[in-house]
């Protein structure tokens, strides 16, 4: 039988540190649990509805409380059709850049600067493996222009503050050729909408 005192949370793998240091930091460390599908499916985002339908109806069998910690991530509206099948609620907006800076200041950031490139702190700490070796730059530095070339400014959206992640934020906009802007942000929306689940 599912349990209704206990809460789950399906997320993107790039979310789960940040999940929980919410939870422990609200004190759910007993009412909530989180699954997380690859972070690297952001790449295939055609992986990720489906991915997520599986882990709904996998936790159906534990909780009765199922949340989504995802936004679009390039799904094409594929994920909000899937989650409306299945009765299961999401976090809003398309990604996580706009819950962590809020979306009015993600708005104003991209009315500045179109060409604005987003760091969290989970793109901060993999940089090299998800962008670099990602798009191909550490292997073919001529890439960088041509993946790059339209971008005119990095802005790192801390979640915490980490002098290394901070370190390598700086390194990030170094190596892409972008004037780098740090915005210390916390867990915005995205621990906005934990607490209003878990209220």
């Amino acid at each position: 039988m599912a349990d209704s005192q206990r809460t789950l949370f399906i997320a993107c793998g790039a979310l789960a540190r940040e999940f929980l240091a919410v939870s422990k930091a609200s004190g759910w460390d007993d009412r909530v649990e989180i699954t997380c599908l690859p972070a690297i499916w952001h790449n295939r985002p055609d992986k990720i509805p489906e991915g997520v339908r599986r882990k709904i109806r996998a936790g159906r069998k534990r909780f009765e409380r199922i949340f989504v910690l995802y936004g679009d991530c390039g799904t094409g509206g594929e994920l909000d059709r899937v989650l409306a099948e299945e009765g299961v609620e999401r976090i809003e907006g398309p990604h996580c850049y706009q819950w962590f800076a809020g979306t009015v200041d993600f708005e104003k950031l991209m009315d500045e600067e179109p060409g604005t490139f987003f760091l969290t702190d989970y793109l901060a700490r993999h940089f090299d493996r998800l962008i670099l070796d990602g798009f191909g730059i550490k292997q073919h530095p001529e890439l960088r222009d041509l993946v790059f070339g339209n971008y005119r400014k990095l802005v790192y959206l801390a979640q915490t503050d980490d002098a290394e992640l901070l370190k390598k934020a700086k390194a990030a906009a170094e190596q892409l050729n972008l004037e780098f802007v740090l915005r210390r942000t916390g867990y915005g929306e995205f621990a906005d909408f934990m607490t209003a689940k878990m209220a």
